[in-house]
């Protein structure tokens, strides 16, 4: 059977294991990042309308500065935000599964939003909304992946930093298929691999959905 690569940090990367071994794949962990929270300082509430969560990792490593925030209706990217957003007290107001520029395209102009985020992400552009970004958590590189599983594999990318990360780290690329979560974490793993496919949308369900197939080809 083709094994399926995961290279997401922890916990995301086990999760997305137990998901992938769900639908009867062979899958394994390879973390190319660890996460660990930054120091920073809450605003007052009363300064926002609400807030905007694109991660899970958000909610887990924001830490105390997340009480004063709770009053604040949630705009999620993904049900696993979502959830850690509900199970961290907060009311979800809205929740988009198609990325953030779609979910700030489905509401109204002019609310004041703090995005809660790390500190590698993509700026948010052409929103309506006034959007004051606040990094609560970062990524740092593993010095050392045990990447001598990966000939052979269906390889998962779940961010453009993941794919240059695994560029940088990679040279013999041609048995490895390539399934990206977009085509930003696509277009950065460079070129050189057996193939590379993007999911359908920019989800969990989606990139496996997409490795099941690639692995049904191999």
């Amino acid at each position: 059977m083709t094994r399926v690569i995961v290279l997401r940090p922890e916990p995301g990367a086990s999760e997305t294991v137990r998901k992938a071994r769900e639908r009867g794949l062979e899958a394994i962990s390879v973390p190319l990042f660890e996460l660990e929270p930054v120091s920073w300082q809450a605003p007052g509430p009363e300064q926002f309308d609400g807030l905007l969560l694109t991660s899970a990792n958000a909610v887990r490593l924001a830490g105390e500065g997340l009480h004063g925030l709770r009053g604040l209706p949630v705009c999620a990217v993904g049900e696993a935000t979502a959830d850690a957003a509900r199970n961290a007290g907060f009311r979800v107001a809205m929740t988009g599964d198609s990325g953030v520029a779609q979910l700030l395209a489905a509401l109204p102009s002019g609310p004041r939003l703090l995005h809660l985020c790390g500190a590698d992400r993509k700026p948010v552009a052409c929103a309506t909304q006034t959007i004051t970004e606040m990094v609560v958590y970062q990524s740092t590189p593993i010095e050392a992946p045990q990447l001598f599983a990966m000939s052979g594999s269906v390889t998962l990318i779940h961010s453009p930093r993941a794919g240059q990360r695994l560029a940088e780290l990679v040279s013999d690329r041609a048995s490895i298929s390539i399934a990206a979560i977009s085509p930003a974490a696509a277009e950065a793993t460079g070129s050189g691999w057996k193939s590379v496919a993007v999911a359908d949308r920019p989800t969990d369900d989606a990139l496996l959905a997409l490795a099941a197939r690639l692995c049904n080809k191999c």
